[in-house]
């Protein structure tokens, strides 16, 4: 959203070893006045400081215990056994955060020595529902990172929204980007805000649905609706319209109540011009007034006006006159 990594800040490093490369992000806060939704008060440098200094040092010596063991997380997998679990992997991450406690926790006994230090780290995992998100994010960039840059591909590979604009990047069109006004979310309102609070669209977050999960897989999250609004039905036709734009279909990520059918993977811009349908997000909104934080969730569409700059570029690169 709106966080910054500073050279102190820890991060996760996510390795794709089918292509060898690595991708890094920072670790979770949680919801609410966190500094990735612009918040910055006493309160918010205090938990980025407790977060520095127990929960990373409790972390780290767990995850360099287990790939010791060769008992690495496997971030994909867990990705795929979520969607099996009622997460879409945006703004449900319940089982993927679940998931991944259970695959640590073992490592973190062993390892640290700190009995309320560990307590303190356990309570934090256990009650942060979206400290996957960050994880399953970075294996989304580093997969999507080893799809760019392959020639006549009008895939996009980059989805991304700073607040006061979108932008996206094609496969096939190097680094260039094709942004526009961002758009403005319809959101559920926390209590205590209105619709003239919210900002406009903001994050990374959009490389979820840029990699096939998120607002692309609400049918396999029919829960998430009483977070974002909407009715389980509206979260499986949101789904089904996104196979319209999609180059295919990834058969690791499926979705039960579609009979296991891949998630709508790899977004088509020549697709979405043509169609007409804009890939759809369910993302998090944050206070347009600085140091508010997050102000609800819900859904948001990603304006056609990039994508039509975007389809426009690759014609004139691939399709001449």
């Amino acid at each position: 959203m709106a966080g910054i990594i500073s050279p102190s800040m820890p991060v996760f490093i996510i390795e794709n070893r089918a292509h060898g490369n690595r991708s890094y992000v920072t670790m979770n806060e949680g919801l609410g006045k966190v500094l990735r939704m612009g918040a910055f008060g006493p309160e918010v440098i205090e938990h980025l400081k407790w977060m520095e200094g127990t929960l990373y040092p409790v972390l780290k010596g767990a995850i360099e215990h287990a790939v010791a063991r060769g008992e690495e997380p496997d971030v994909k997998n867990m990705i795929a056994q979520a969607l099996h679990m009622g997460d879409e992997l945006h703004n449900r991450n319940k089982a993927g955060s679940s998931l991944f406690l259970r695959a640590i926790a073992p490592h973190m006994v062993e390892t640290c020595k700190d009995s309320a230090k560990l307590a303190e780290v356990l309570r934090f995992l256990d009650k942060t529902d979206h400290f996957f998100l960050n994880l399953a994010m970075a294996a989304g960039k580093a997969s999507l990172d080893a799809a760019a840059g392959v020639e006549g591909s009008s895939m996009a590979t980059v989805m991304a929204r700073n607040g006061t604009e979108f932008g996206l990047q094609v496969s096939g069109l190097g680094d260039r980007w094709f942004t526009c006004q961002a758009a403005l979310p319809e959101v559920l309102l926390f209590p205590g805000f209105t619709r003239e609070d919210t900002n406009r669209d903001i994050g990374d977050s959009a490389i979820m649905e840029t990699y096939g999960v998120g607002g692309f897989a609400l049918a396999a999250a029919p829960a998430i609706v009483q977070f974002i609004g909407g009715t389980p039905k509206d979260a499986v036709n949101y789904t089904m319209e996104m196979y319209e734009i999609t180059t295919g279909e990834n058969s690791m990520f499926s979705i039960p109540a579609l009979n296991f059918r891949g998630t709508p993977t790899g977004i088509d811009v020549l697709k979405v011009v043509e169609t007409g349908i804009t890939p759809v997000l369910d993302t998090g909104a944050a206070h347009k007034e600085p140091g508010l934080g997050q102000v609800g969730a819900g859904i948001v569409r990603m304006p056609m006006e990039a994508f039509v700059k975007a389809a426009e570029a690759f014609a004139d690169r691939y399709l001449g006159d």
